[in-house]
C-alpha cells in the first residue's frame, strides 16, 4: 500500500523528522509529489525524540494495549477522548500531580476533613478511570 492508495481515508499534510544526514533528499522529493510537507526537527532539541517517545508509550500501555480498535473512526474518537484524559486529569509527575490543563490541586488539611467521599468515572468505557473528591 502507498500512498495514493489510501484515498480519502487518510490526508497526511506533515512528516515531522530529525535532521538525521542519513536522511536522503530524494524522500523530501518523493513526500512533496504527494503534498506532503517534510518539518525537519528543532536545530537543538535533542530532548524531542525522548518526549515524544514517552507519550506513545504511556499511550500505548495505558490505552493500546487494552482496547481492540474497529476501524480509523473509532481510533480518532478513542485518541481525542485519551487526549482529553491526559490534558486535563491524568497526573503528572513533573507537574507536581497537577493535570496540563488544570490547576494544581490544593493539599487537604486532616483537620479539615468529616468525610472523604471519591467519585470514580470511567472513560472508554471503563479502559481509563477518573478519580475525584466529591461534596
Amino acid at each position: 500500500m502507498d500512498l495514493e492508495d489510501v484515498g480519502d481515508l487518510a490526508r497526511i499534510r506533515f512528516l515531522i523528522r530529525d535532521r538525521d544526514a542519513k536522511y536522503p533528499a530524494l524522500i523530501d522529493e518523493i513526500l512533496e509529489s504527494s503534498e506532503i510537507a517534510t518539518v525537519p526537527s528543532g536545530v537543538r532539541m535533542s530532548r524531542m525524540n525522548s518526549i515524544v517517545e514517552r507519550w506513545v508509550r504511556t499511550l500505548r500501555a495505558e490505552l493500546l494495549d487494552r482496547t481492540l480498535i474497529w476501524n480509523q473512526t473509532h481510533l480518532r474518537q478513542v485518541l481525542r477522548e485519551y487526549e482529553r484524559h491526559y490534558n486535563e486529569h491524568r497526573t503528572h509527575r513533573s507537574l507536581f500531580a497537577a493535570a496540563p490543563l488544570r490547576a494544581r490541586p490544593q493539599p487537604l488539611v486532616p483537620d479539615q476533613i468529616k468525610r472523604l467521599t471519591i467519585g470514580r468515572r470511567g472513560r472508554l468505557g471503563g479502559v481509563v478511570r477518573e478519580y475525584r473528591h466529591t461534596a
